[in-house]
């Protein structure tokens, strides 16, 4: 299915694939040569597609091609040397006022952040490495379905950086403070098993069969209404948040209502 409203080349250049079939998009980082590393002009594609993808789309699953999730940042970045016409890496945030920095930074993790909207479903499958931002674009998805051989890895501490694009958040909510800490500041690598155990992955799947487990999970979470599933995971948020149990259960009142008013409204027009 065609989708005009998408730039083309913003998605080549990001070495971003997307396909559409109907209410499922699947957005799959192209660059298997480098093992999907991501650059700025990666998240740019990434937060392209979300400002431009058709509302109809309830599910969207991100994937990488060839043998890897996504490596994190290209190296590159590291060097100095241009990437995707920017001069200077990392090193050219140093050239611009702490405003525009902040605003330039912010620009890279508005490529994540929409994958959290609970608009519409979002599921990483993950084969390989996810490190750095590779693991934060998985983190930034509602559920992750690994492959045996995925492995996470926060590198961002051990390379005298910090976890910028959106994931220290979901790491906490997901495996709590203590753990999350550890795995950030040692850096070290998290193996499929264990990231199902501890409540990183949502399933793990043999090599050959990650494919069939990511349709299973797709055709799962379409059955249900849309309008249901996006106040479920608007519900699931604000409670992951720590909001108060009294303002839960009124946002839990609100959405209830919410949909009663829209089965009445379809049962008028039928």
């Amino acid at each position: 299915m065609p989708v005009p409203a998408i730039d083309a080349g913003v998605l080549e250049r990001g070495g971003v694939r997307l396909a559409i079939s109907g209410p499922l998009a699947t957005v799959t980082l192209d660059r298997p040569d480098v093992l999907n590393a991501q650059t700025p002009a990666t998240w740019q594609a990434l937060r392209h597609i979300g400002e431009q993808l058709d509302p109809d789309v309830r599910v969207v699953v991100v994937r990488g091609s060839g043998r890897a999730f996504s490596a994190g940042l290209d190296r590159r970045m590291f060097t100095g040397e241009p990437v995707d016409g920017e001069p200077g890496g990392l090193g050219a945030l140093l050239s611009l006022s702490a405003e525009e920095a902040d605003a330039r930074i912010a620009s890279y993790q508005a490529g994540f952040t929409w994958l959290s909207d609970p608009a519409r479903v979002t599921i990483a499958a993950v084969q390989g490495h996810a490190i750095g931002a590779g693991f934060q674009l998985a983190l930034a998805c509602d559920f992750r379905v690994l492959a045996e051989d995925a492995q996470f890895c926060m590198a961002e501490t051990g390379l005298g950086l910090v976890p910028d694009l959106g994931g220290t958040l979901p790491l906490v909510r997901l495996v709590g403070y203590s753990r999350a800490a550890e795995m950030c500041v040692t850096s070290r690598r998290v193996p499929a098993e264990e990231a199902l155990r501890i409540g990183l992955a949502n399933s793990v799947a043999p090599l050959d069969g990650l494919d069939a487990a990511v349709d299973a999970l797709v055709a799962a979470v379409m059955k249900p209404l849309p309008g249901a599933v996006s106040e479920t995971l608007a519900l699931m948020a604000s409670a992951a948040s720590g909001v108060p149990f009294a303002d839960q259960l009124a946002l839990e009142r609100a959405a209830q209502l919410r949909r009663v008013r829209s089965f009445a409204a379809m049962s008028a027009h039928s």
